[in-house]
């Protein structure tokens, strides 16, 4: 493990130094192991891990190259990880949550486009007022989704992606066992959504805030 773990240290050493660029072509697998003083089999095992992260892209018949070290790729790695989290953490993640994404509700309301608020508005509207708990998860996940890429800031956005998996349970137990949670949480969208229409930030961030911690204090009451 400790000569893998040499031969990720030595490829990431040469995305880092600029000798490796995003997009550009591995050497041969012997001619890079023997510039970096590597096995052949402790260098494909680099590689493979390399891979699983989306660092390195290995093309079969092609050859392996670097991605495009795009943030919203390299953070899939931190969904499936994400993933894995036990129950008893679930309150850690949303409070993680509520700090970023008010932020980046508040730096949407100077940025979203009308096209942007008019499909939002058309989203809610197809819901309908008595939506199943599962549409409005759904929905939900949607919504937040559409707000965060309207900040312009992809890094909070992939980091808000990976961060709302071991929510979504949260938020569909909580709309089997409180009777006006779907109501509360569409009157919530609502607020949120006419904060936006006039580009009030401080209005979106308070909505944003007070629409995830109503999650957080029913769940945190519940265990």
């Amino acid at each position: 493990m400790a000569v893998t773990d040499e031969a990720i240290e030595k490829i990431k050493d040469m995305i880092v130094s600029g000798a490796l660029r995003p997009g550009e072509r591995l050497p041969k697998e012997s001619e890079l192991a023997a510039e970096l003083g590597l096995s052949r089999n402790s260098l494909r095992e680099a590689v493979r891990a390399l891979s699983l992260i989306r660092i390195l892209d290995v093309r079969q018949g092609d050859g392996t190259y670097v991605t495009s070290l795009d943030p919203q790729l390299l953070l899939e790695a931190m969904s499936f990880v994400v993933d894995f989290h036990r129950d008893d953490t679930v309150l850690e993640f949303l409070a993680v949550r509520r700090i970023l994404e008010p932020a980046a509700t508040a730096m949407a309301a100077s940025r979203i486009s009308e096209q942007q608020l008019g499909a939002l508005e058309a989203q809610l509207d197809a819901l309908g007022a008595e939506p199943s708990v599962e549409e409005l998860v759904a929905c939900d996940l949607e919504f937040h989704r559409g707000i965060v890429q309207s900040s312009g800031n992809s890094v909070l956005c992939s980091l808000l992606d990976g961060l709302s998996g071991p929510t979504t349970r949260a938020r569909i137990w909580r709309g089997l066992t409180q009777e006006d949670a779907v109501a509360r949480t569409l009157r919530e969208h609502r607020a949120i959504l006419a904060a936006l229409r006039d580009r009030d930030a401080e209005a979106a961030r308070s909505w944003a805030t007070v629409h995830i911690a109503s999650v957080e204090q029913w769940l945190r009451s519940s265990l």
